[in-house]
């Protein structure tokens, strides 16, 4: 380490690493905002437009194509050109196609809009991991991760605070246009505001030595040929296989659900919604805290991160009895323990291409996961339109859903076993 970075004896460790971690969060609220919109309009929207269950699950399907695809570009542009500009270049482009969902006038308007925003979207999380990766030392990623990833949640309990009371008043195109214009403010902010900790002038140099208390890695570049020959690339990428379809079925699908099940509609899908992804938040926190609390107790980063994802797996089980609550507020219970356990589950799995890869990788490797992934959530949409039009209930996919985090788990734990750093 350069020894103009070692702190003078006195001085204390800053905290403005969790300046951008604070960033990371708002965008993640808009970045949810964004996403949920359609779902809570699903009901008005396919009656207007007179869509089946089917196209609203291609429209669905159409949006994770163009994000696991982008998904695996945008880590490879994380690793090249830095969080700074890809997550802001990822950022304009998500925000432009949400506003253009005003502009739809059918099925193939919504999916052209859906796959801009899904090419957009799909660059938020390997920005924010990258960030993470450059901002935090190992013992605290996942706690500062499950903080940014609780905006997910933030922004999915905006969303019905916010755009109900828009469409009403001025119908959902307006929905679009004035959620989207105000989540452009954060732009300019974040291009001011983020740069690497080296070359920050306000961090000071005892923060930046905590930060920079891992043992050094390599810096070089390494291509994805490389990578796809690592256990660890496949533990973590598996893994998002699994339970990303999961939180993209409970964010397209839940208001459906909630109003099929219980009649809810526009005008009363906002409390049990906030409840759920209020739920959700103490997951995603939780979450990254205890596996972050164990380390700090001792523990190796394998027995935290994977005693932790044991306690979310067990509390998604409850899941699959959803269909069966017995009124609304029993279901909200089930369903935010089971979303809280997801965000927990996934803090500390998107924290495994920072433990185990060097920096260098760590963005490639969150695209390949965050592609493998979007291709869950394309074969589970499929899934989903077919049993609730042939079917018409929605216990066999919440039994998925029960049942995902435990395989998943499993899947990481064989490939790997041990939680070491990889070797190049």
């Amino acid at each position: 380490m350069d020894v103009s970075a070692a702190p003078a004896p006195s001085e204390k460790i800053g905290r403005y690493r969790w300046v951008i971690v604070s960033l990371l969060f708002a965008a993640m609220v808009i970045n949810y905002v964004d996403r949920q919109t359609i779902g809570l309009l699903k009901p008005n929207l396919s009656k207007e437009f007179g869509w089946s269950e089917g196209d609203y699950a291609d429209l669905v399907f159409y949006f994770q194509l163009s994000y696991a695809i982008a998904y695996l570009a945008w880590g490879k542009i994380m690793d090249k050109i830095g969080a700074r500009w890809g997550f802001g270049i990822a950022f304009a482009i998500w925000q432009i196609a949400h506003i253009a969902h005003a502009g739809a006038r059918g099925l193939s308007g919504f999916i052209f809009a859906r796959m801009g925003l899904g090419i957009g979207e799909a660059g938020g999380f390997p920005g924010g991991i990258k960030a993470v990766a450059e901002w935090f030392p190992k013992k605290e990623r996942a706690f500062a991760t499950g903080i940014f990833n609780a905006g997910t949640n933030i922004g999915a309990i905006v969303t019905p605070l916010v755009v109900p009371g828009i469409t009403l008043a001025f119908g959902w195109q307006m929905a679009f246009i004035v959620t989207g214009v105000a989540g452009l403010i954060w732009l300019p902010i974040w291009l001011l505001v983020y740069r690497r900790p080296r070359e920050h002038k306000k961090l000071g140099a005892a923060e930046l030595a905590h930060i920079e208390q891992d043992p050094a890695d390599p810096v070089e570049k390494i291509g994805w040929a490389k990578l796809l020959t690592k256990r660890e690339t496949w533990a973590y990428s598996l893994g998002k296989f699994l339970i990303d379809p999961i939180w993209w079925m409970f964010l397209f699908w839940l208001p459906d659900f909630l109003g099929k099940r219980y009649g809810l509609d526009l005008k009363t899908f906002g409390p049990p919604l906030i409840a759920i992804y209020l739920l959700s938040d103490v997951g995603s926190v939780g979450g990254g805290w205890l596996s972050s609390n164990l380390m700090k107790r001792g523990w190796s980063i394998n027995a935290a991160r994977k005693t932790t994802m044991l306690v979310c797996a067990l509390l998604a089980v409850p899941v699959m009895f959803a269909s069966f609550a017995s009124n609304v507020w029993l279901a909200v219970l089930i369903i935010g323990v089971a979303t809280a356990a997801h965000q927990g589950f996934s803090a500390n799995l998107y924290t495994l291409p920072s433990d185990v890869f060097p920096r260098g990788a760590v963005g490639s490797v969150v695209g390949i996961g965050g592609m493998l992934g979007a291709l869950g959530g394309m074969v589970f949409s499929k899934y989903i339109g077919k049993v609730l039009e042939d079917i018409g209930t929605y216990t066999p996919i919440f039994v998925v859903a029960g049942t995902a985090y435990l395989v998943a788990l499993l899947v990481v734990h064989l490939l790997t076993p041990k939680m070491e750093p990889v070797k190049i």
